[in-house]
């Protein structure tokens, strides 16, 4: 497992925001920029543009192949920022989570103008600098965000030790949806002070569910307890990324986390 120690979050990344009328669009016209929504004739294009950097946006590119680039189940709109020539220079998911990925410093700033105007965000994630200079521009003056996290994304490359394998450990199926929501909500809330349960019930069954149909959850379950659970949250031909990895409380610091993640 190799770190990257530079991945960042900001939560409730709307709240108590002041924006000067009409100053994001002051700026966009002055700008040879250009943005725009993607629609999904876009989709190989922008995949491509992803592509460029596979780990830092499997996100992203994970989300438009499972949903198109137009979906209600990606919880905001894609968009794209253009240089004079047409060429990208940038592609963003702007709704729920504000996910960006810019390759000029101009781009970024085109974005978080953008985002200004979106009232609902709940997070903005990414590299910690990029976030930083993001915050910078997306921020009223002096705002602190409600809570930032500082995370570590770590890349597994092989080869890796085989350990001993866990028979019980397999996708889980709807008999696991209580157990696994109930696990989710409970990382949800120690990471982010939000519990999805509650914020928002059905959505929340809803995306469980269908991680659950697609086979991304991953659990070991003896006498009814959730030993273990994992789910696949993005997979793209360079990567898939993992998260809601979980051990329950009493049987960590046995390996059984490292045992069911080598099987993975």
């Amino acid at each position: 497992m190799l770190p990257h120690p530079f991945v960042n979050s900001v939560s409730d990344a709307g709240a108590s925001r002041e924006i000067k009328s009409g100053s994001r669009m002051d700026w966009l016209a002055s700008s040879t920029l250009k943005i725009q929504p993607l629609g999904n004739d876009n989709r190989d294009e922008a995949l491509a543009f992803l592509a460029a950097r596979p780990l830092h946006t499997v996100v992203m590119a994970g989300m438009i192949r499972d949903n198109g680039v137009v979906s209600r189940l990606n919880r905001g709109t894609f968009y794209g920022c253009r240089d004079a020539k047409g060429y990208l220079e940038g592609v963003a998911l702007i709704g729920h989570a504000v996910l960006v990925e810019a390759r000029t410093e101009a781009s970024l700033m085109a974005f978080a103008r953008l985002a200004q105007d979106y009232t609902r965000a709940h997070l903005i994630a990414g590299e910690q600098e990029r976030v930083a200079s993001f915050w910078n521009y997306y921020a009223a003056s002096g705002q602190s965000p409600r809570l930032a996290c500082r995370e570590l994304l770590f890349e597994l490359r092989w080869p890796v030790e085989v350990r001993e394998a866990v028979p019980a450990l397999c996708p889980a199926g709807s008999k696991h949806l209580e157990a696994v929501m109930r696990v989710q909500a409970e990382l949800a809330f120690a990471e982010s002070g939000v519990n999805p349960s509650e914020a928002d019930p059905l959505g929340f069954r809803m995306r469980c569910s269908r991680r659950i149909e697609q086979g991304r959850v991953w659990v070991w379950v003896e006498d009814d307890k959730l030993i273990f659970k994992a789910d696949v949250i993005s997979e793209t031909p360079e990567a898939i990324y993992l998260e809601g990895v979980y051990v329950h409380p009493e049987e960590r610091g046995k390996g059984y986390g490292l045992r069911c993640l080598s099987q993975m």
